[in-house]
């Protein structure tokens, strides 16, 4: 019963983190103008956030289940003796340093960024625009991610509690809300660094691949934040595809494309 209040529980602060950035945007935008129907706007709240996100969640769920079953790790709940503060934060920069890594190859890989340049084609960035990732993106990442969770024997409250973290940190990276986090940039991510990386614009190229701890970026050298300056352009000058489907079939395409 206690999980399935936190599950509700997360749901619900999951929709208030969203009304408030959508409140915040409308209220201190960082690009001025840009519409709340932007263009694709439905397509990623229906199919990416809600359909795409809960078929892949019953899939992840089942393979992880699948390499449990053949394991057996779990019984040993290795991470389960210690304080869930520390179960949390264990996993949350475990895997915010493997995003920075693999996020980062993509950037690189011709192969690897067929699964993410759906990500990069929003042109207006909002917080409902880092939901559009491509299905085989969101099953890597999330496997990788909530695996060592359950194999770990971590407490069943880790999972629900950092899939909150998960949702309101990429709601507000992205979102169109003029922030200015001074020396907390230097180590927590934000829209002003973020929105670079979604830039059209050459100096912002393979910049700020982190997604909650920017000290992956000045660490490895990643990092671009210019003083008192904002990106113009987001997306790609050259025409996506629209609609969902036809964006997920876009990474088979026989023809080959720069990458970002």
């Amino acid at each position: 019963m206690l999980l399935f209040d936190l599950r509700v529980l997360s749901f619900v602060t999951i929709v208030v983190i969203a009304v408030a950035l959508i409140i915040l945007e409308r209220i201190m935008p960082y690009t001025k103008g840009q519409k709340f129907f932007r263009e694709g706007f439905w397509d990623d709240f229906v199919w990416y956030t809600l359909v795409q996100s809960y078929f892949c969640g019953l899939v992840i769920s089942f393979i992880i289940e699948m390499l449990d079953a053949g394991t057996g790790w779990s019984q040993y709940k290795i991470a389960a003796q210690y304080p869930l503060w520390a179960q949390i934060l264990f996993f949350l920069v475990l895997h915010d340093f493997y995003i920075y890594c693999f996020h980062r190859l993509q950037h690189r890989s011709a192969y690897l960024w067929r699964i993410h340049e759906a990500h990069h084609s929003n042109r207006s960035i909002d917080w409902l625009a880092g939901s559009r990732s491509h299905v085989l993106e969101i099953m890597i990442n999330q496997t990788i991610e909530f695996a060592p969770i359950v194999l770990l024997g971590a407490s069943p409250e880790i999972a629900v509690l950092k899939g909150v973290i998960d949702a309101g940190w990429g709601m507000y990276i992205h979102s169109n809300i003029d922030v200015r986090s001074g020396k907390l940039q230097y180590i927590i991510n934000g829209p002003e660094m973020h929105r670079w990386h979604h830039s059209a614009e050459d100096e912002a190229h393979n910049k700020n691949f982190s997604t909650k701890l920017a000290i992956w970026d000045w660490i490895f050298g990643t990092a671009y934040l210019p003083s008192g300056r904002k990106p113009r352009l987001f997306g790609f000058e050259e025409d996506f595809p629209q609609g969902y489907l036809h964006q997920q079939a876009y990474a088979f395409r026989r023809d080959s494309e720069n990458q970002k």
